[in-house]
């Protein structure tokens, strides 16, 4: 999610001219891609179980390495009732954090030991439009469900706690490095937001609530972040280092997933959202860039530079075009039915190689968008077409997902019956692909190289911060 780069947009767009034969589309849907954390303490256990009752064969794709061109942006998520219904949005790149707090991260197996206090940051970029108006906000802040459930890092790391190794991303408002503890020798992914760019593209509010979300986000198939913390001049967001690469570099080389891989990847997403909403978060971000495959193949769910906590609904136009709702293009007040339309999307991506609604115009794109037709691909079978059609629904009243059911509606369709879900949720299931990387050594060979900026202007302290006031969780 990168707010800036404008070339985020033109990468999520080959595709949809021949529909019934599906190109391969550009490096990713967004000018970056996702950087987050892989040795996360959650992964290593049941790595390479059978996949019995799943519906996914050992299917094995080979997988060289994703691009990363991190584009971090955080858009503001300011609710902005003055939409106009029908208008169609401008669009921006954004910026992507991920990582989740851990509630006593001392005691975690994997957590960086600390001399000072602080945490690093990933960045991330993709293509992604937001409405600017970041510190502005029309509605009133609810008071977060959440509020008692502080397992804050503020302050546990600082930059003098990592060795910074290489860039493994770049975007508008900063870089994402590969770092390593000097206490512990394990790699983490550290992302660096400049404080000056955020506040003049208007994304303090995204800044603090992607933050705030990975803080409250504690889930197997969820990057993980370890801590925050500042400087004069930027922002520290430290994650797990995930090696795997992009599950949007995977498609790419596949060109489209055979049915029951893009079930495993569908099924281990579904529970990361289902988890989400459950917090009263939505995520509305969702597309291959923004998830990564860990040592094992199993997927983190990252970039959470646009996912707020709503507890009814929420304005705010952001998102990457092609998989952005209706209600949202037209600014109409929304909630979680978004993130099931976006689920839709993604599982036809992953079946067809494209997406529905593309265009190499995003103009067009979010009139395709509002006029909702889609042409299915003739080999797609019965029961993912029952499913995609409930899902990619203008009709908020017949959507999957947003129905008395809830969640469970997803879940219980035909499509996923060969799903057991607890063994999923325990990664108890053997994946269809494991990337080709050495674990535990700081494995970039799925990442693209970036020139290193030899004038980093990190730690910096002593001197005027104009803007510590407006990032105070950091």
């Amino acid at each position: 999610m990168s707010l800036n780069d404008s070339s985020s947009n033109a990468q999520h767009q080959n595709q949809n001219q021949n529909q019934n034969q599906p190109q391969q589309q550009p490096p990713s849907h967004s000018d970056s891609n996702n950087i987050y954390a892989s040795n996360s303490p959650t992964l290593d256990h049941n790595d390479s179980n059978t996949a019995l009752g799943t519906g996914v064969q050992g299917v094995s794709h080979s997988h060289n390495g994703s691009s990363n061109d991190l584009a971090n942006s955080n858009n503001s998520d300011s609710n902005n009732g003055n939409g106009h219904a029908g208008q169609v949005p401008n669009t921006n790149t954004n910026t992507n954090t991920t990582g989740n707090d851990s509630q006593s991260i001392h005691k975690q197996p994997n957590a960086p030991n600390s001399v000072s206090n602080n945490s690093s940051s990933n960045v991330n970029s993709k293509p992604n439009l937001s409405s600017q108006n970041n510190s502005s906000t029309s509605i009133t802040r609810k008071v977060s469900r959440h509020a008692h459930k502080d397992a804050t890092t503020k302050g546990k790391y600082s930059l003098n706690d990592f060795q910074i190794l290489r860039t493994l991303g770049t975007g508008s408002f900063g870089r994402v490095h590969l770092t390593r503890s000097i206490h512990n020798g394990r790699f983490y992914a550290m992302k660096v937001l400049k404080k000056e760019r955020v506040v003049n593209m208007k994304q303090v509010e995204h800044t603090n609530d992607e933050r705030r979300m990975l803080k409250l986000a504690q889930h197997p198939f969820i990057i993980r972040m370890w801590g925050t913390f500042q400087d004069c001049h930027n922002l520290f967001m430290i994650m797990d280092y995930i090696e795997g690469g992009e599950l949007f570099s995977l498609l790419r080389k596949s060109q489209r997933f055979p049915t029951p891989v893009a079930k495993f990847y569908a099924a281990e997403t579904f529970l990361a959202i289902e988890y989400l909403h459950n917090l009263d978060i939505i995520y509305r971000d969702l597309k291959p860039e923004n998830i990564l495959l860990d040592k094992n193949g199993h997927i983190k769910l990252t970039d959470f530079g646009f996912a707020k906590e709503v507890q009814d609904v929420t304005y705010t136009l952001c998102g990457t075009p092609d998989y952005i709702a209706p209600e949202v293009v037209a600014t109409k007040p929304y909630n979680k039915s978004v993130d099931w339309w976006s689920f839709g999307i993604l599982i036809f991506e992953m079946l067809t190689g494209y997406t529905p609604f593309y265009d190499p115009t995003p103009m067009k794109t979010y009139e395709n968008i509002l006029n909702g037709t889609i042409t299915y691909p003739d080999y797609l079978p019965p029961d993912i077409l029952d499913l995609l059609q409930k899902l990619i629904v203008k009709d908020l009243t017949q959507r999957l997902g947003n129905l008395q059911g809830g969640s469970n509606d997803v879940k219980n369709h035909p499509w996923f019956k060969e799903v057991i879900w607890e063994r999923l949720l325990s990664r108890d299931i053997e994946t269809p692909y494991e990337p080709p990387i050495t674990s535990g050594v700081g494995d970039t060979s799925q990442f693209d190289k970036y020139p290193e900026d030899k004038d980093l202007d990190y730690g910096i302290s002593g001197v005027e911060d104009p803007y510590r006031d407006m990032f105070q969780e950091f």
